[in-house]
């Protein structure tokens, strides 16, 4: 004898709506917070503008570099103090050749 089951309810259309999904909210929520944070930082830079150095007893340096050249008319080397000079290049690169 076969039994009657009663016929399964569908799932409410609402179920799974993506305003039911938690993750969602959670993504949602973190990223409302970054961008919250972004503009906060904005916020205090503005309001925290940094005080110009004053760098008049040192020369201008980019990352402890002079950024002047050498201009003193010694040519350069290739190993610091007493190695030899580096062997003039021509229009093509090649090492040796004066033209």
């Amino acid at each position: 004898m076969q039994q009657h089951r009663l016929p399964v309810e569908a799932a409410p259309a609402s179920a799974g709506a993506w305003y039911r999904q938690p993750v969602l909210w959670l993504g949602a929520a973190i990223l409302a917070a970054s961008l919250a944070g972004c503009v906060w930082m904005i916020v205090l830079g503005v309001r925290h503008a940094d005080q110009p150095l004053e760098m008049t007893g040192r020369p201008h340096t980019l990352l402890d570099m002079p950024m002047h050249g050498a201009g003193n008319g010694k040519q350069e080397t290739a190993g610091g103090e007493g190695a030899k000079p580096l062997p003039p290049h021509d229009a093509a690169g090649a090492p040796g050749r004066v033209p």
